[in-house]
């Protein structure tokens, strides 16, 4: 595997749901190599998103879940880059929530493959943040891309709608702690952590 990369921007803007509305900064990522990327969430601002693709071709935007705090930009960003957003069907209620008039492109599944450069990302369906929540997990560069399943301390919140704690917890131990324990956890927000430390924290 050659010229792969994992680029991070952080941008800043607003998650509602509930009827409330809180400040959040989120973790933008960018898999691919000098021609080609895929942009991982599309939350605040096309232009930081931009920023980081450079004059890349972007390939797909992939979408960890549907809270508006990921997806606000997708449809404007899909429109500035031509490229076609993938969602996990489960999340429509969510999606519906922030975008009435139109739809993702085309279903995430779990195990589905996703190639990028000369390297690829496996889909990962962990419902229990969202009911459509999926990690992004490559093996060559030993990395999984976690949204907002699983942080540096534990879970992803669920207390708000469309949420649920044993849930969540039962896609991590299943899904993500069968990874390698020292794969780097990028996340939706914060800091990265590891596998096999969060592992020990949850056990």
């Amino acid at each position: 595997m050659s010229g792969v990369r994992v680029d991070h921007a952080v941008t800043s803007g607003t998650f509602s749901l509930d009827g409330e509305t809180h400040q959040v900064d989120n973790n933008l990522w960018v898999v691919g190599d000098d021609q080609e990327c895929l942009v991982i969430d599309a939350p605040h601002s096309v232009e930081d998103i931009l920023a980081v693709v450079g004059d890349r071709r972007v390939k797909a935007i992939v979408c960890t879940h549907a809270h508006d705090d990921h997806v606000r930009v997708a449809p404007a960003l899909r429109e500035a880059v031509r490229a076609p957003i993938l969602l996990h069907p489960d999340d429509r209620p969510l999606w519906e929530l922030t975008h009435t008039d139109e739809l993702w492109d085309a279903d995430l599944s779990d195990g589905q493959v996703i190639e990028i450069g000369d390297t690829s990302l496996t889909v990962l369906h962990t419902p229990g943040h969202a009911p459509g929540a999926v990690c992004l997990w490559s093996a060559d560069l030993g990395c999984v891309f976690t949204g907002d399943t699983l942080f540096q301390g534990g879970p992803g919140a669920t207390g708000r709608s469309f949420s649920d704690r044993p849930t969540i917890e039962a896609s991590i131990k299943a899904k993500l702690f069968a990874l390698p324990g020292d794969t780097v956890v990028h996340t939706g927000h914060g800091d990265d952590t590891t596998i096999a430390a969060e592992a020990a924290a949850l056990a």
